[in-house]
């Protein structure tokens, strides 16, 4: 092998990495939105033609708008969410695209005014993806997961909330001098 083949197969492997790299913080950044709420970030994680495939496939969206429809509407702020994706396994068809394998952990809160409020679902869940990268940018193709467990369970009353981004904000006490 010359020095120049060496090189440029460097040059591929490192560019690889920085690829696998950019998909993990793709992922990332779709996880934080959802629990966030925050659904103009969760919309620039997806390709224009994003379809899910969530719940074991009972949920099929296709479009980010329809999917940010369905986050916003199914997730109001009175349920708070954690969504942690682990274990990423990442593989290439080629260099724009790629399969990604993340093992699902999510805790789902019901709050005060939700009308399952009370109710705490905690599951774990495997995610299939598709990523394509369209003018150097990896977004989501294709994503769903199939449950691995789920339960759900009444909070009892030692358990409380003392924090909660999405509470409303109560009025500071003035002090009197």
């Amino acid at each position: 092998m010359t020095v120049e083949e060496r090189l440029e197969a460097l040059e591929k492997e490192v560019q690889r990495m920085k690829d696998v790299e950019a998909i993990t913080a793709l992922k990332s950044r779709y996880f934080r939105a959802l629990d966030t709420k925050d659904w103009p970030e969760l919309e620039k994680t997806m390709s224009p033609s994003i379809s899910t495939s969530y719940s074991n496939g009972k949920l099929v969206f296709h479009g980010p708008k329809e999917v940010t429809a369905y986050f916003n509407e199914s997730m109001p702020k009175t349920e708070i969410t954690l969504h942690q994706g682990h274990n990423p396994v990442i593989t290439f068809e080629s260099d724009t695209v790629a399969y990604g394998k993340w093992y699902l952990q999510d805790k789902l809160i019901f709050c005060k005014g939700n009308p399952y409020e009370g109710l705490q679902i905690e599951g774990s869940a495997i995610y299939t993806d598709k990523y394509v990268k369209i003018d150097g940018e990896w977004l989501i193709q294709e994503t769903g997961y199939l449950r691995v467990f789920e339960e759900s369970f009444q909070r009892d009353n030692t358990h409380h909330l003392r924090i909660n981004m999405f509470a409303p904000k109560k009025a500071k006490k003035s002090v009197k001098k």
